[in-house]
């Protein structure tokens, strides 16, 4: 059979079996493989080996505070959108131990880090999903102060991207300019069709990693589908969040009474903030042995919802619920554009989705910059 001609764009394609491969040749070069897999009644993301342990033939329905798997009519491997974790938990993990220190014999000392950073390979990052990496880049890399932990972390990462062929009804990156279609920051892009994948190289690295696995070029044909595939995934968005000018009309719209609408409505339950994938707040605890001869630092992430988060001596400065919901709603479309030059939120609706309350962020702001 003749090969199709390559296309200029380089893109080859990739059988399911060539998928496997290419997450074998990954661990192959000692990178610990992360990806989608069914797990607490949701798709999560964790240590996967072969295309078996991926979410075959699954997907799931998102509305405000719902979230369902389902069956698709597939078996497509990556036919969902996004569940309720994100790759920050690997990159920036909830729980650290920043370091111990034991006293022995009347000698204090500071011990070592357990052992080196994991070396990470993502499989299925989406296009918000990379905006997200992208901003905590920007935060725990790009200023004065590196975060050595997500540094340590970050630079042996391999990323592989998956188009979004279809949104969830929770989904507005389109609004926030970070997707559905993939623009940069991975090593390799996969738009899944109904038999393979099209497949290009994104970074030398991807190059290197896609030249030892069983591909060809793809055919004009399939990368018109795959064009179309994204395409279709973008005319499906309907919720939109209107950016114009948003930061000075968010600060002019400090005192508005929906503050305390929306306050009547929310639980501080944290939700919001443990299921974003650019929040970045932690706090730091101390612990010791009963004897006091060992002592260590942790750091855990935390949230602006809790009221300790504010604590000042003396007491918190964001003693209501309605302070605190402004705080992070400001916060993410406001003064993050002081502080890093984008906006703190890649409209990726995982705060809409695991919302208990229902409280959608792209409604309240329409309501908050509503004409009294």
């Amino acid at each position: 059979m003749t090969e199709p001609a390559a296309q200029p764009s380089g893109a080859v394609w990739l059988t399911r079996e060539g998928l496997n491969q290419l997450l074998g040749a990954l661990r192959a070069q000692g990178y610990e493989v992360i990806g989608p897999r069914l797990g607490e009644g949701a798709i999560i993301y964790d240590r996967i080996q072969t295309i078996e342990d991926l979410p075959a033939g699954w997907t799931e329905e998102q509305e405000a505070g719902r979230y369902r798997l389902r069956r698709r009519q597939d078996d497509a491997l990556f036919g969902y959108n996004l569940g309720p974790q994100s790759w920050k938990k690997f990159l920036h993990p909830p729980v650290l131990r920043l370091f111990s220190a034991e006293k022995n014999n009347g000698e204090f000392r500071i011990l070592p880090p357990d052992g080196e950073s994991p070396r990470y390979a993502f499989v299925g990052v989406r296009a918000c999903e990379l905006a997200a990496i992208a901003v905590q880049d920007r935060v725990l890399l790009g200023d004065q102060f590196v975060e050595p932990n997500y540094e340590a972390r970050r630079k042996e990462l391999f990323i592989v991207a998956v188009q979004c062929t279809r949104a969830a009804p929770t989904c507005f990156c389109s609004s926030m300019g970070t997707g559905p279609q993939v623009q940069g920051g991975a090593d390799l892009v996969l738009t899944e069709l109904s038999e393979g994948f099209v497949a290009r190289a994104a970074s030398a690295r991807g190059a290197e990693v896609l030249a030892a696995i069983e591909r060809r070029p793809a055919s004009a044909e399939e990368c018109r589908q795959a064009e179309e595939a994204v395409a279709a995934a973008a005319a499906q968005i309907v919720r939109r969040l209107d950016t114009r000018d948003l930061v000075r009309r968010l600060y002019e719209a400090c005192e508005s009474p929906h503050w305390d609408d929306v306050a009547r409505r929310c639980l501080a339950c944290t939700n919001c903030t443990m299921v974003c994938p650019t929040c970045f707040c932690t706090t730091v605890e101390d612990t010791s042995t009963v004897t006091g001869d060992r002592a260590e630092r942790w750091r855990k992430w935390d949230s602006c919802f809790t009221e300790s988060f504010s604590y000042i001596h003396g007491g918190s400065v964001r003693t209501s619920v309605r302070s605190r919901y402004r705080q992070w709603l400001t916060h993410k479309l406001a003064s993050w554009v002081d502080q890093f030059d984008m906006f703190g939120c890649v409209g990726c609706g995982r705060c809409i989705t695991w919302c208990p309350a229902g409280i959608d962020l792209t409604e309240e702001v329409k309501k908050l910059l509503a004409p009294v």
